[in-house]
């Protein structure tokens, strides 16, 4: 269901099993970050790392590219959001907590569903739901600003998890929440069909008509601000149940209050503005 897999077509590759076993390493991205801050006109706006593609992947292990990154944003002070499904983020609890004491870091894991069947299924070579929540209580245990990103939610197979999740979540230290409604972008939408009617084939079809139903007919929406949420009945639906159990739950807090003003280029007093 990943959007970032008609990424792999831009750069020559298929959006299918390509996307899987062929990983496209950015190995002097520390290099430029690190270029990129040292802009005159840059002031610290907070910046998101892995809004595409997981950041702790099992590639991570070997290459140590998100360390580096981090490294990077705690020399300038400069503000980031991590979201994950990975486990393999302890590895840096210590830049992490470190961040987090100076007011840098926010980080949002993904739960999908509690069922392992299902998970493994939808997202392979990913840790538990269970190492997910652990993760969860350990950082936010350590001082560092948890939430849980609820994506995507997929009617007919795992939005009846949304108050488990969200639940489950709050009680290991998750303080804000965020969730996407399934988009079948570009090759994804083939990609997902024959994911879905050769694992579940009995109710595939149902399924199928209710991703239509979230977005008026279609199973994707380009317009900014729409296409995550959907539209019509259903979608809104969807909406409504998130927006009750955040407020329930206490995962309504904000998720932007991040410090910009410690922001600074290495080797110049205070900050820049």
């Amino acid at each position: 269901y990943c959007y970032a897999r008609n990424v792999h077509e831009y750069w020559g590759y298929s959006a299918g099993l390509d996307f899987e076993q062929k990983i496209i390493v950015k190995q002097n991205a520390p290099q430029l970050l690190r270029k990129f801050l040292m802009h005159a006109k840059w002031d610290g706006t907070p910046i998101s790392i892995s809004g595409n593609t997981d950041c702790y992947q099992p590639a991570e292990q070997k290459f140590r590219l998100t360390r580096q990154l981090l490294e990077v944003c705690l020399e300038f002070n400069q503000p980031v959001g991590l979201i994950t499904k990975n486990a393999g983020m302890l590895r840096d609890k210590d830049i992490i907590t470190e961040m987090a004491k100076r007011n840098l870091v926010f980080i949002l894991v993904s739960i999908t569903s509690f069922d392992e069947d299902l998970r493994r299924l939808m997202e392979p070579r990913t840790t538990t739901a269970t190492q997910r929540v652990r993760l969860i209580r350990e950082l936010s245990d350590a001082g560092v600003r948890m939430g849980v990103m609820l994506g995507p939610m997929i009617p007919g197979l795992n939005d009846h998890e949304m108050q488990r999740i969200m639940y489950t979540a709050s009680q290991q230290g998750a303080r804000f929440a965020a969730y996407t409604f399934i988009r079948l972008n570009g090759a994804v939408k083939w990609l997902f069909h024959q994911w879905l009617f050769s694992n579940f084939p009995n109710k595939a079809q149902k399924v199928w008509s209710l991703v239509e139903q979230g977005h008026n007919g279609q199973v994707n929406d380009n317009r900014w601000g729409i296409r995550m949420r959907g539209e019509g009945p259903l979608a809104n639906m969807i909406a409504q149940q998130f927006k009750k159990y955040s407020k329930l739950y206490g995962l309504d807090t904000g998720r932007w209050a991040l410090d910009s003003h410690r922001f600074k280029r290495p080797g110049l007093q205070g900050t820049l503005f």
